[in-house]
């Protein structure tokens, strides 16, 4: 799921702007079906504490690419580990057969409340129905502090099944705004070596 911000700029070209639709989705009470915690004999999930850098941008990056997942690209070392290494700020990684198959992150710095900020898979595991299993992992540990809501945004980047699979979930749709981005494959960050994300950008390399 992509986080968006809005980025105007006065000569920008056409084919560099995209109209972006993003549903906001929430609910109240822990559904009644969810399955219990448990691990599928090759697949599992594993809570990483304070992931590595170097790591965690493995995971948004190549997971986030076709769907332009962009903000945490453009934060610096020390405004990323600020996120993923606070108390409040859960991240599980999704196994299959040893390998990193996808992720699922979980935001309550908010008091009774939790954002499922993040959630996807690598490119190679789409299909295989690890999504829906990867999404009741992360209702299970989000409604594990009883929080008094769980809540999602998705947009019209991301993939198509994401918004459905949200519903099916309990998941009601509170609010919807559409507004005009910058497309980021278009952005002089996008193309740049992981390693280079690790310093940080200033203004002018983000213009």
């Amino acid at each position: 799921m992509t986080k968006l911000t809005e980025r105007p700029e006065p000569d920008e070209t056409p084919k560099a702007i995209l109209e972006v639709t993003t549903t906001y989705l929430e609910m109240h009470q822990k559904p009644i079906n969810l399955p219990k915690n448990d691990n599928k004999k090759q697949v599992w999930v594993t809570k990483v504490n304070k992931p590595t850098l170097s790591f965690y941008r493995y995971l948004y990056f190549h997971i986030g690419e076709p769907w332009r997942w962009y903000e945490r690209r453009i934060l610096g070392d020390d405004d990323l580990r600020s996120i993923i290494h606070d108390a409040g700020v859960s991240i599980y990684v999704l196994y299959s057969d040893g390998s990193p198959a996808g992720y699922f992150e979980l935001d309550a710095r908010i008091d009774h409340q939790v954002e499922l900020a993040y959630l996807g898979l690598f490119p190679e595991f789409i299909g295989r129905g690890l999504g829906s299993w990867l999404l009741d992992r992360a209702l299970i540990n989000a409604w594990k502090s009883q929080p008094n809501r769980v809540w999602v945004h998705t947009c019209s980047l991301d993939h198509p099944n994401a918004l459905p699979c949200y519903r099916k979930a309990g998941f009601k749709i509170h609010r919807e705004e559409t507004i005009s981005i910058r497309d980021p494959w278009h952005e002089p960050y996008w193309k740049m070596p992981l390693k280079l994300h690790s310093n940080n950008m200033d203004a002018d390399t983000l213009a």
